[in-house]
């Protein structure tokens, strides 16, 4: 309990730095979300003025982020000045179709990763070269491009939806119908992102795999002629999972950045292409919470991996006694 909530309070704090930060940047960021009127000559500038006293643009920059704290607080991570009401409902549904998104692509990355990295380790020669060359060409694509391929492929040839996470007649589906639509228009973005963390995570597999093989513990079971399937999945695996528990939370991470611009590119509506409208009309209550809730996925990603490896891992247990 003592470790758990030493890590909550690490992530608590971390994400309010991580917010001042935010929104620190974004009030030295030249211009506010009404510098477009003011350079209009058929607004009168005492009207501008007006609306940004309304808005509370005027007071101190200390006061206006308590007040953003407290709304947050309150749940409703202030008011967007474009929408004109709280941030809260307008990122929920945005946020949902995000995770959506970076949690499939998570799941479908690791599912490839863990057997063709453990796979990779047990081989040797031409293979593991072929495997590791194959790897490195994928991490020198970047997700951009990838997007981009994927995206023309769907147009030319019409085999998956390009855009859109729902068909426009959805609304006439069954909830089975729906449901399958919605899987069959995740599968290019999902596909993108997990093609792209696949190298890196295949690699980190491979090396933890290779040094837990190579470690005492593991050739002695070996020289004791324990059977090399029993050997792998009994000893080398719970020892290898160690470091990539932590990776998993990284990896949540890296894939939840990579969704916005996958998103912005590929139509899929989730807080990318929000959050660039926001950036665009200098929305600062909009940005500030799509961060901060970026950040707070981060953090609870590599949280719940720090729990989860000091729960499975007694020698952290007995460092901290």
């Amino acid at each position: 309990m003592r470790f758990a909530a030493g890590r909550l309070l690490h992530g608590a704090l971390l994400l309010l730095a991580v917010s001042f930060a935010a929104f620190a940047f974004a009030q030295f960021a030249p211009g506010d979300y009404y510098s477009d009127l003011a350079a209009n000559p058929t607004i009168a500038p005492e009207t501008v003025e007006a609306l940004r006293q309304q808005a509370g643009l005027h007071r101190p920059f200390l006061t206006r982020y308590v007040d953003w704290l407290a709304s947050a607080a309150r749940g409703d991570f202030g008011v967007s000045l474009a929408y004109g009401g709280p941030v809260a409902p307008l990122i929920a549904e945005r946020i949902r179709n995000t995770l959506l998104l970076t949690g499939t692509a998570t799941v479908v990355a690791w599912l490839l990763a863990a057997p063709i990295g453990i796979w990779a380790a047990t081989r040797r020669g031409f293979t593991d070269m072929a495997l590791r060359v194959a790897m490195a060409v994928l991490l020198l694509i970047p997700d951009l491009l990838l997007a981009i391929v994927l995206l023309a492929v769907a147009v030319q040839t019409g085999w998956f939806p390009a855009g859109g996470m729902q068909s426009p007649d959805a609304g006439s589906m069954s909830a089975i119908e729906r449901l399958r639509d919605t899987a069959w228009r995740l599968v290019l973005p999902a596909s993108v992102l997990a093609i792209g963390m696949l190298p890196v995570l295949v690699r980190h597999v491979r090396a933890a795999m290779q040094e837990t093989m190579n470690a005492p513990f593991a050739l002695a079971a070996r020289a004791h002629g324990i059977p090399a399937r029993r050997r792998l999945f009994r000893h080398i695996l719970p020892v290898a999972a160690n470091p990539l528990i932590g990776l998993f939370g990284l990896s949540l991470g890296a894939l939840l950045s990579a969704s916005l611009l996958v998103e912005v590119v590929m139509g899929w509506p989730g807080l990318g292409p929000f959050l660039v409208d926001a950036i665009l009309s200098r929305d600062i209550a909009v940005v500030l919470s799509a961060v901060v809730l970026s950040a707070a996925f981060l953090i609870a990603g590599n949280t719940a991996a720090d729990l989860l490896l000091y729960r499975i891992d007694p020698r952290i247990r007995r460092g901290r006694g």
